[in-house]
């Protein structure tokens, strides 16, 4: 089944090159663009797209802004934000208010349509600059004196890939599983560690020092 995206960016030109970029793939439907992100929203409640590629700094409602209110309103509807910056603030605070990935403009189509169906599935998707912010973010969180891990050796391994902005196809080559079993072990982590997304649960073991 295909990906069904919403294109969200102020900049009509980038939407219709990136509309038509990403109908010939037989893996996304493009379902329709938004302007801004109050349009975005309006959008996402009548055509149900299963991802809104948004970009940050628009017009009427910013991006950070749109993803709060989509994640509160329509909490089915993964983002995945789209933009050309990656500085600290926008990075992190798309990522809180509850995207599922952060992208730069300049990524491939073929990674651009891979982000699509893996968030698609929930998954996280980081471009690997951002990824490293999150893993520095992360380091420079107060260490806890060490606890009993609720996780097993195998889903310690998971999450330390998992705050390295690692896919699920990315972990179980890693680490030698199938990617079902990866989806697994996945959902068990965010069940014990008691988080909603895969950011959350590599923070979330970083506070308990299981790493």
């Amino acid at each position: 089944m295909s990906v069904r995206v919403l294109i969200v960016d102020d900049q009509a030109l980038f939407r219709e090159a990136l509309a038509t970029l990403l109908e010939v793939q037989p893996e996304i439907e493009v379902v329709g663009e938004a302007g801004d992100g109050e349009q975005a929203v309006r959008l996402c409640a009548e055509l149900c797209p299963d991802v809104a590629l948004m970009d940050l700094r628009m017009p009427v409602l910013d991006g950070i802004a749109a993803t709060t209110r989509l994640r509160a309103e329509q909490p089915g509807v993964r983002v995945l934000a789209l933009t050309t910056f990656d500085d600290d603030e926008d990075v992190f605070a798309a990522l809180r208010a509850g995207a599922v990935g952060y992208l730069l403009k300049d990524v491939s189509s073929a990674r651009l349509v891979e982000a699509l169906v893996a968030a698609k599935r929930g998954e996280s998707v980081l471009q690997p600059s951002v990824a490293a912010k999150l893993v520095a973010k992360v380091a420079q969180l107060p260490a806890d004196p060490p606890r009993a891990s609720p996780l097993s050796e195998r889903e310690l391994e998971v999450v330390r890939l998992l705050a390295d902005g690692r896919s699920n196809r990315e972990i179980a080559k890693t680490l030698f599983l199938a990617e079902g079993t990866v989806k697994n072990l996945v959902t068990s982590v965010l069940t014990k560690l008691q988080v909603r997304d895969r950011t959350q649960a590599a923070l979330r073991a970083k506070e308990l020092g299981l790493f």
